[in-house]
Order: C-alpha cells, then structure tokens, then sequence
C-alpha cells in the first residue's frame, strides 16, 4: 500500500538569535519494526523526546500504534535545540495516526515540553514562538499554560494555555473546551512591584557630585565610571541607579522578558523591573557577552534597558573588558559561530567603580597610599583608552567623616522623588525632540554623531567653548560628540531649550581622564 499523501504535517516554531523560525513537523507513519526516528538537525534534547513523547502518549489513554514512524523538522538546515518541540511532535504522530484530522491542527501551532505522565511543562523562548506565530498568519497558539502570561505580551494571535496532552487531545476533537487565555493590561502592576529593593538616594549621605552625575546619567542614558577609595560608597550609589530610572514602558517590557525567557531566567511571567546585571570579575567572556552552542544572550544582552554593574572594573580580564567596545557602541551585539549567527539587543547603562591604585589610597586624605608610581600606572592602564573613551561621566566618590555618618538620619526621600521627577520630565523632552526618529525611545546618548549635527543647535560662545577644550584635553571625535550629549542632558534637566556654556562646563567636568 502506498504512503504517498500519508506524511501529517504540524507546525512550531524555532527561537533563533532574538527572532525565531516557523519549523515544520512532518510524521510518516508506515509498516516495520515498531520505532521512532527524529531527523532534522535536532540536538540531544531533541532526540530524548522521543522517550518523553511515547510515554506521554500512552499515559493519556491515546493509542501509540506499533508502527514505525519518521518525524521530520523542517528546515532541515536550521540546527534546533530545546524541549518545546514535543508537543508538535506528539501532535503529528497523533494525526499521522487517524487519531487527529488534519483540519483540526491546521491554521495552529505548538509549543510545549511533555512528561512522561502527559502533562505540558514550560520552556523557554515562547515569546519569540509566539511572534513567529502571529507574524506567519497562525491563528492559535497551543502552548503551555504557565507560559500564558509571557506569551500575553505578544498581540494579534489566540493564546490556548495547555495543562495536558490529553486535555489538547479532546480540545481539538471538540469534545471539551480549553478557554482562551485573556490578556491582561501590561500596566496593571502595582508601582512597588517594578522597583528594586535597593537603596534610593536619600540612603546615601553626602557625595552631592555623585548623586548629581548619577541623574544625568539616569536622565540621559549615560555610562558612568565611580573611582575613589575602598569604603566611599561607590558600590551603593551604582546600586541607586536603577530606582532613579522610570518604570519599562510596554515594549520595553517585551523586549527584556524576550531575552530573559531565550536564557530561561523567566519562564512563568514578564519582567516588572527594569534588569540590574553585576557578573563577576571572574565570569567568562561568553557569558558576559553572549555565545554557546546553541548561542544564548550574555549579561550585557539581559541588562537591556537597564543596567549592567562591573564592579571594579580593572579586575575583569583584558580581553572581557574590550569585548564590550562594540556593544557600547552599536546597542547590540553580534555573535558569530561555526553552527550559525546570532544578534541580540544590548542597549544598556554601563556603570563601573574602581579604585584609584591595587592598594585603593592614592589620593586619600587619611590613608597613605603603599604603591609606586609604576604600579598606579600598570593598574589604571587596565582600561584601554577606547574603553574610557566611551564612558560618558567619570566621577571620583571622596571618603565622608565617620562623624557624620554617625549622626546621618534619612527624613524621608524627598531628594530621591525629587530627582526622580526631574529626570522624567527630561526623559519626555528627549522623546519630544526625537519623536521622528526610529525608535519610539530615544535617549541623548543613543544619538550618533550626525544627529548630534541635525539635532543639537550649538551657539557661538559653546562652540568655542568646545573648541578651547578639545585642543586643552586632546579629545576624540567621539569625546568630543559625548560632551555635547551630556551637556544637551543637562540642559534638559535644567528646563533649557539650547545649551548655554555652563552646561557645557559641567559637561567637562565630568570628562576627567584618569591620571
């Protein structure tokens, strides 16, 4: 008896790099010895489905007929990883069997880890398989249900939230109903929920430079550089940060949960809170920057839109350090692999402390310094110039009197609130002002240096203002352009339409070089 016309065919998705792939299931079932063969570039995770999907079968009450079949993922190109295919998988054989009609999985596609007792467990990616979904004219999604109220992010298709296979099973036959997930508003959170529970700035007595530049930084989207001695607080104030920013705005709120969900740090739910990453000085490149096999997002791709924390910062190795040269640069970086390449997002704020010399002194008031000359120079040089070259705010954190720590009492957070309202109202300037370009959300520190030309009106006095210090501090064409920026924050928090000198020269202050 032919087969031909035989072969059901259920469709799924792929996560690859940020986006994903719609990968195509076909099954063949034919006579001979009773087996089931995966074949189609799938990794081990793949080729234990068939052991998952069996049992899971069989433990519904569905029959799992003695017949050899052949599963197919298609493109067959296309390496593919992860558990999320064992729903699709069953599915097919399912349909491939009789058991299903193929009018009902069609105009579907399915996603979701199985048990052995049938039961559907959730995976990673479903935000990227539900935009595959919705952009490819699917209808429905079957997924997990855990992964609803991830998946409810992503609009234009019907979310199913699936418990068990044999639940699916009658769902499809139209023998009981699997109700629809209702989508929630993305902004119903309580405000409490989407802030960290770190310190906020009234927490932190004295440092009134820091505190400012740590606004500016917020209010432009900035990187900044702590440096001062062991104990001054420079480790508190970058943890202050993120409370200064404003809540994720829903796509923003996508596009982290996105990433999040590729690496599996968030499965279950949506991010609430804008990401504070702080790897340590010992973690390897690739997780830092991002790679594997398959490729997966690194530290710098899961701080977008927030923060990324590099405590001292000389201690990272030399090589992990450069490699965020180009994701400064490019908001996003590029992986490249023998078995593909990947691109994700990673438009963060770097904030980075260090100390002044190995034993932390130099420079200090109260405590003399142990190192020499040529051991002050080798540790500061452990940041390349092109590296501090794009830091936009180096501020250097003094050592406050333990007397007046010892008396500080924290009257409310006023200063924070107050800084907090501030940097808003600066952030609605910017996204006045940029309003045409691409992105919906524009900082300051995300223009290039032809906008800065198209953007930025500059006056004659701050023209030469420029000009005076560029030859004084020998500064870069990208220096040059990251003076401009930040001074264009400051006069965006002052409330001023143009950029006056003393904007630029609070601007300048901020660009100290190390020495």
């Amino acid at each position: 008896m032919s087969n031909v016309g035989k072969v059901a065919k259920v469709m799924t998705a792929a996560p690859v790099g940020y986006d994903g792939q719609l990968v195509e299931v076909e099954c063949d079932m034919k006579a001979g010895l009773p087996s089931l063969q995966i074949v189609g570039m799938g990794s081990k995770a793949i080729d234990e489905a068939k052991e998952r999907v069996r049992s899971a079968i069989a433990n519904s009450q569905l029959d799992f007929p003695a017949k050899k079949f052949v599963i197919n993922l298609a493109p067959a190109e296309l390496p593919k990883d992860g558990s999320h295919y064992d729903l699709a998988i069953a599915v097919s054989i399912l349909t491939a069997s009789g058991q299903l009609k193929s009018y009902e999985v069609k105009d579907s596609l399915f996603a979701g880890e199985l048990g052995l007792d049938g039961r559907v467990r959730p995976v990673r990616g479903i935000i990227s398989i539900a935009e595959v979904a919705r952009d490819t004219g699917i209808s429905a999604l079957f997924l997990p249900a855990e992964n609803a109220h991830q998946a409810e992010l992503v609009e234009g298709i019907a979310i199913i939230p699936v418990r068990t296979l044999q639940e699916l099973f009658l769902h499809l036959k139209r023998e009981s109903a699997i109700a629809s997930h209702t989508r929630g508003a993305l902004g119903d959170d309580q405000p409490g929920d989407e802030r960290h529970t770190g310190p906020l700035l009234d927490d932190v007595l004295g440092q009134d430079q820091a505190k400012r530049a740590l606004i500016i930084a917020a209010a432009g989207h900035h990187n900044i550089l702590l440096t001062g001695s062991p104990g001054a607080g420079k480790t508190m104030l970058a943890r202050v940060l993120p409370n200064l920013l404003p809540s994720l705005t829903p796509r923003e709120r996508i596009a982290v949960t996105k990433l999040h969900s590729l690496t599996g740090d968030v499965i279950s739910g949506a991010a609430k809170a804008r990401p504070f990453r702080a790897p340590h000085h010992t973690s390897s490149r690739i997780s830092l920057v991002g790679g594997g096999n398959p490729p997966k997002p690194g530290d710098i791709s899961l701080a977008h839109h927030g923060v990324l924390f590099l405590d001292e910062i000389p201690e990272y190795p030399r090589s992990t350090l450069e490699s965020l040269r180009q994701p400064l640069e490019d908001k996003q970086v590029s992986i490249s692999r023998a078995a593909g390449h990947a691109i994700y997002p990673a438009n963060f704020m770097l904030v980075a402390t260090m100390n002044p010399c190995p034993c932390g002194f130099y420079g200090d008031d109260k405590r003399e310094c142990s190192c020499s000359s040529q051991q002050i120079q080798k540790y500061q040089q452990r940041l390349s110039g092109p590296l501090l070259d794009r830091i936009d705010l180096v501020v250097t954190v003094g050592r406050i009197d333990n007397d007046t720590l010892a008396t500080h009492k924290t009257n409310g957070y006023l200063q924070h609130q107050k800084a907090q309202k501030s940097i808003v109202q600066a952030l609605n300037t910017q996204l006045n002002r940029y309003s045409s370009s691409v992105n919906d959300s524009i900082y300051n520190s995300d223009l290039s240096s032809k906008d800065v030309s198209k953007k930025i009106t500059l006056s004659a006095p701050v023209r030469e203002l420029l000009a005076q210090a560029t030859d004084r501090l020998g500064l870069s064409a990208r220096g040059y352009f990251k003076i401009v920026k930040v001074a264009r924050t400051i006069a965006d928090l002052d409330g001023a339409s143009t950029i006056t000198p003393s904007h630029v020269a609070e601007a300048l202050q901020y660009r100290l070089m190390l020495t």
